[in-house]
This record gives C-alpha cells, sequence and structure tokens, in this order.
C-alpha cells in the first residue's frame, strides 16, 4: 500500500493536480500562543526546519513548546497545487502533506533537537497514514534548507532505523528533501490546539526513545 500511494503522488505531477489558486489563503497576522509575526521577515539568524508527521494540529503544538522556537505555521509543502485547500489537500489531489513551518534560533536550540522531537512524536513507519488518519497528505517529511540540515536528517534516520528495527518496527518511510515551497494553511488551522484544548490531536510515537546525532 505504501508503494502504490507513494508512486500515486509521484505520478500525479503538475498537469494532473488541481490547479489551486494564485493568492494565499488568509491567515492571522500573529501566533496565537507567542504574538510573533507568522509571516517574514523574520529576525536575523533564525534558521528554518519543515516537518510533516501527519495531522499538523498536535505536530504544531509539539513544536511551538520547544525553547528556541521563535514562531510555527501549519501548511502545505511537497505537492503540485499552489496555495491549496484544507479540502483539496484532503482530496489527494495536490500531492501535498501537512507541515509545520518551524522559525528557530540555533543558538538556543539546535536542529538535531528539532529531528529528535519529529523521530519520537509519530510513527515513521506507517508509509502514507498516521494512526487513524489516512492519506497521501499524512505521510512523514523532512524538508531540509541547507546540505547541513539534510546531512543531519538523513544520518538521523538511520540512526532512528537501528533502534526501531532492534524493536521490531519495519522500515522508516520518512521522505527527507530539499524544502519545496510552503503554503500556509487556512487561518482556523494555525495553532489550532491552543484555540481548541480539546480538540483532536493524532499525535502518536512508536515508545522507540531517539539519540541526536552528532555533526
Amino acid at each position: 500500500m505504501w508503494n502504490l500511494w507513494k508512486n500515486n503522488v509521484a505520478s500525479l505531477g503538475p498537469n494532473r493536480a488541481l490547479a489551486g489558486r494564485r493568492v494565499c489563503v488568509e491567515i492571522p497576522e500573529r501566533h496565537f500562543v507567542n504574538g510573533n509575526p507568522l509571516v517574514s521577515p523574520y529576525p536575523e539568524k533564525m534558521e528554518l526546519a519543515m516537518l510533516g508527521m501527519g495531522c499538523f494540529w498536535g505536530a504544531e503544538r509539539r513544536l511551538w513548546s520547544l525553547p528556541g522556537v521563535y514562531v510555527t505555521a501549519a501548511g502545505y509543502a511537497g505537492g503540485f497545487t499552489p496555495n491549496p485547500t484544507y479540502e483539496e489537500v484532503c482530496s489527494g489531489r495536490t500531492g501535498h502533506a501537512e507541515v509545520v513551518k518551524v522559525v528557530f534560533d540555533p543558538t538556543v536550540l539546535e536542529y538535531q533537537s528539532i529531528l529528535l522531537v519529529f523521530w519520537e512524536s509519530h510513527d515513521p513507519t506507517q508509509g502514507m497514514r498516521q494512526g487513524n488518519d489516512v492519506g497521501t497528505q499524512y505521510r512523514s517529511v523532512i524538508f531540509t534548507f541547507s546540505e547541513r540540515q539534510k546531512s543531519l536528517a538523513i544520518a538521523s534516520r538511520a540512526a532512528y532505523q537501528r533502534v526501531l528495527s532492534a524493536a521490531n518496527f519495519g522500515n522508516i518511510t520518512t521522505e527527507i528533501a530539499d524544502a519545496p515551497p510552503f503554503y500556509f494553511a487556512e487561518g482556523y488551522h494555525q495553532q489550532y490546539l491552543a484555540k481548541n484544548p480539546g480538540g483532536y490531536c493524532g499525535l502518536g510515537g512508536t515508545g522507540v526513545s531517539c539519540q541526536p546525532v552528532p555533526e
């Protein structure tokens, strides 16, 4: 099933994907939790990370809670449709995954620590799903902004695979690729679980610990 869905994303292509739109969906000016601006420019020396680990509601809450995070945003990336709507992404005809963009201070929070949280917060062996959330938009992804980030992500995937295999889990299906365009999700998705504390959170890990990889 994983290979079938992966091939479907790859074969969708820009000519078969939904057309989307030129204009970004409407979003709040500031982060609901910390009040920082959602849209760049961000303060100097901040770095970016972009991760997908299933439904972005719980993933964003987990990431905005880390010390050193300046701002987070829920969005869509990795597909073909510009500025898609949530309904379009859920149709499976955009190629996008639900992701969280993280703007962080690397003097406070190391990228390796973000990767550790990523691996331990979901099950990266499930292919195009997380738990009961099924579809190409829920696939596990790491989109990188530098060669350093990419090498660290690849090394951490290999290291986590070793401990997962020892715990009788299957192969990691996480995609690691250069960061594509990021499209903001609708305003009601931004910091959803801060606005709706009792809302749905599908985040759940394997219970297997991951160790940060050295430079």
